[in-house]
This record gives structure tokens, C-alpha cells and sequence, in this order.
């Protein structure tokens, strides 16, 4: 059996991908982002109806700098999630399967994502 030998090309900073491609990217670091925080959302749930004391202590946590710019970026990753997620749904029934409405939905999601963190971050901060 002969074996190929294929050309790797490893220099990601030179890598130009598609809009698409960002797009897939982008979705699955969303996705990542999401899932980590579950167990922290979770501790701080459980701690909020601990009674007065707990929820007070959980909106001081919630309240600070630091964990409005982490709800920003989680605004930012719930939303491109969706909007990312809705748009491969769409691929997968075979909408928008071409490549110039493939690029014009991947722009949608990624656009619609920051603009949708953009209002809820300025409801945030």
C-alpha cells in the first residue's frame, strides 16, 4: 500500500479562513464557554436561595466588574450560539446551502450575536 505524503501547513496566525469558517469556530467556543459555566451558575443559584444571606453574597459576586465583563462575554456566547446554531439547523434542511448565502448567514450570525450582546451588555453595565 503506498502511503502519501500530504503538505502540512501549521502557521495558524497565516491561515485565512472563510467567514464560514469562523463561524464554525466561533460556534463551538461558544459552546465550550456555555457549558463550562454550568456548574458555576449552579453554585451560584444554589447559594442565592440559601436564604438572605446567600442571595446577597450572590449578587455582590454577580454585581462586581469582573463578573459583569464574564456576563457580557456569556451574553456574546448564549447568543451566537443560537443564532449560529439555527443557522446550521437551516444549512442541514439544505437553506441557504449555496456559498453566497452560506457567507450572508454566517455574517448574520456573527453580526446578530455581537449586536445582541452589545444590548445586553448595555442592559449589564
Amino acid at each position: 500500500m503506498k502511503t502519501h505524503q500530504r503538505p502540512v501547513f501549521l502557521d495558524l496566525w497565516r491561515i485565512r479562513l472563510p467567514i464560514t469558517g469562523w463561524a464554525s469556530i466561533l460556534h463551538r467556543i461558544s459552546g465550550v464557554l456555555l457549558v463550562l459555566t454550568v456548574p458555576y451558575a449552579a453554585y451560584l443559584l444554589d447559594l442565592s436561595l440559601r436564604g438572605p444571606e446567600g442571595f446577597a453574597a450572590a449578587q455582590a459576586i454577580l454585581g462586581s466588574v469582573p463578573a459583569r465583563l464574564v456576563l457580557l462575554v456569556l451574553a456574546w456566547a448564549l447568543a451566537h450560539h443560537l443564532l449560529a446554531g439555527v443557522r446550521f439547523l437551516l444549512l442541514d434542511l439544505g437553506v441557504a446551502i449555496d456559498r453566497p448565502a452560506a457567507r450572508k448567514g454566517a455574517w448574520a450570525a456573527i453580526l446578530g450575536a455581537l449586536t445582541l450582546a452589545a444590548i445586553g451588555g448595555g442592559l449589564l453595565l
